[in-house]
């Protein structure tokens, strides 16, 4: 019979560390925190809700607060999934209309 051995040892393929490859973590996708325009919350109200909780000054508080009265949202904080459902829990404690989201 003209056959290939069945105990003839086979090459096998190694790495030269004989490790796997290890690729890259991916970056994590940010979670962010959007309020909701409501029509409840005064604007200077929501206005002192970001520079006292955010620390924001009063500018970029004042801008977030427009842009949830006129275009009906903005994103206030950006972070990990647990940082941002702390916030969202914080903008209902202070009676804002908030919600989480990853980023995309």
């Amino acid at each position: 019979m003209g056959g290939v051995s069945a105990a003839m040892p086979m090459e096998v393929e190694r790495t030269e560390t004989g490790e796997a490859p290890v690729e890259a973590p991916l970056p994590e996708v940010p979670w962010v925190t959007v309020v909701h325009n409501d029509p409840v919350n005064l604007m200077s109200y929501v206005t002192y809700v970001f520079q006292s909780y955010f620390g924001y000054p009063k500018d970029k508080a004042t801008k977030l607060m427009l842009d949830v009265h006129h275009k009906g949202r903005a994103t206030v904080s950006q972070g990990s999934r647990e940082e941002m459902e702390r916030d969202v829990q914080a903008m209902h404690g202070y009676g804002l209309w908030a919600t989480l989201q990853q980023e995309r």
